[in-house]
């Protein structure tokens, strides 16, 4: 490992096998609400920023935007290991931070404090941390800062910006939203649409209804999940996956479903939205995370307290 990165191993957490486990790497200030902490970084700088960091090491961090998703990571993991005490295709998370090793205390003793199982705590000196993501082998990014974010997309690994709210803790099990052109699949029908119009996509996608879309950026991560999720039955799994699309299901829905079928990739419940707000349905579902790659769409989630990451399509 490059000279550039500290590792910190969690020994209190059973490590797992990257090659088996869904990684999730997430930056401090996706997990904790480091917003006042940041503003002092931005501001008065980063020896300022360690100082405060190191005479708080022992006051706990409020919990962030990711943080009630880390959690439910945390419940399937319990389930999966009730079910096979040696199964090893496990939820990893690895917390990644430009701290410095001696401000980052205090993220270690926030993460104890709260009991989540973070196995590695990664502080990186280099501006451009998203170097390490792949030799760690992770699968999905959560980061706060957009260039982080495009970086690690990028590099091909499934990535979203999340955005500082605060939220309420869902329940269990995991409820995990995607949408679907530019998240799940890719943006081709997206670019039909601003070229054409409506009526020019929906010709498209009736053209190509027998051809699965494109790859989007959160298909891999998307099918570890569904993986995950295999290994229940559908009455008693910790993991719930839905697809929530502006997409119309009369005119659209059909090669969507398709595709998800061609994939493999098991989804609980589809919404067709036909452009309508995802606000209230999002309302009803309480997701521990949702996925989308417009910005009003974000903003719609935010509005009903439900956590929400941004897919960037402009990178």
């Amino acid at each position: 490992m490059a000279e550039l990165e500290s590792t910190v191993i969690n020994t209190t957490v059973k490590q797992k096998d990257p090659s088996t486990a869904l990684v999730i790497a997430v930056t401090t200030r996706a997990i904790f609400n480091l917003e006042e902490e940041h503003k002092l970084y931005l501001e008065k700088g980063k020896e300022e920023y360690t100082r405060h960091q190191q005479a708080n090491q022992d006051k706990p961090l409020p919990p962030g935007t990711a943080f009630a998703f880390i959690q439910a990571v945390q419940y399937v993991n319990k389930k999966i290991l009730e079910s096979n005490p040696a199964e090893r295709d496990l939820f990893d998370i690895l917390v990644l931070s430009n701290n410095s090793p001696e401000s980052g205390v205090r993220i270690i003793n926030s993460a104890k404090h709260y009991g989540l199982e973070i196995s590695k705590f990664c502080f990186v000196s280099d501006e451009d941390s998203t170097q390490y993501l792949k030799s760690h082998g992770v699968k999905l990014f959560l980061s706060a800062d957009r260039t982080d974010v495009c970086n690690a997309l990028q590099r091909g690994v499934s990535a979203a910006l999340v955005f500082q709210q605060e939220v309420q803790a869902p329940s269990t099990p995991l409820r995990v939203v995607f949408d679907g052109d530019a998240v799940l699949f890719s943006d081709e029908t997206d670019q039909i649409f601003q070229e054409q119009g409506l009526e020019g996509a929906v010709q498209y996608e009736r053209v190509m209804e027998a051809i699965p879309i494109g790859e989007g950026p959160l298909k891999a991560f998307a099918m570890h999940l569904g993986k995950m999720r295999k290994k229940f039955g559908q009455e008693e799994s910790p993991i719930r996956t839905y697809l929530v699309t502006a997409r119309s299901g009369r005119d659209m829905g059909v090669r969507a479903i398709k595709t998800l079928r061609e994939w493999g990739l098991p989804i609980d419940e589809a919404f067709f939205m036909d452009g309508a707000p995802k606000g209230p349905i999002l309302a009803q579902i309480q997701p521990h995370i949702f996925f989308d790659d417009g910005l009003h769409n974000i903003q719609g989630a935010q509005n009903v307290g439900v956590p929400s990451a941004w897919v960037p399509s402009c990178c």
